[in-house]
């Protein structure tokens, strides 16, 4: 089996996988990062949605050849220091979740959302969240929580 060197989360990660190996396995069964769910396994439900060199994807269909030498975000890498980012702080203001088990797919995809664009319309929203499926249906509270959170990072706070 071929080693790999990851970056996850800024830190160094080796790990030996079969070339073929999504990511998303490698991440909750060789490093032991779990915020990542397994939804669908198709690439289709946004579960899984990870940060691959700034951009969502889904970890469920990328092989972890395809991840070697970019940088990987994970929810876990989304609080910095042990305090949660601004992102994360709205959408417990916001009472987002309900179940909660998309969540950490709707954080990655919203947070790379909020890199590009401080100033989302709710097209912008809706086009970036597209991918992005909610079973309890919190659509509304998650695209007011980006909102929210986007006009923090227009005062300074950190996305």
């Amino acid at each position: 089996m071929p080693d790999y060197q990851l970056n996850i989360n800024n830190k160094s990660v080796s790990v030996s996988a079969p070339a073929d190996m999504p990511l998303l396995w490698v991440l909750r069964d060789l490093v032991g990062l779990t915020g990542t769910k397994y939804g669908c396994g198709i690439g289709q439900c946004g579960a899984c949605t990870v940060r691959l060199a700034g951009a969502p994807v889904r970890s469920c269909s990328l092989p972890v050849s395809a991840a070697e030498g970019a940088k990987i975000a994970t929810i876990e890498g989304l609080a910095k220091d042990g305090a949660l980012s601004t992102l994360q702080a709205v959408w417990i203001e916001e009472d987002v979740a309900q179940c909660g088990y998309c969540q950490a797919g709707q954080l990655m995809s919203a947070s790379a959302l909020l890199e590009q664009n401080v100033n989302p319309t709710d097209a912008d929203i809706d086009q970036a969240m597209s991918g992005n499926y909610c079973r309890c249906g919190t659509y509304i509270r998650i695209r007011k929580a980006i909102h929210t959170a986007a006009a923090k990072v227009r005062e300074g706070d950190q996305a």
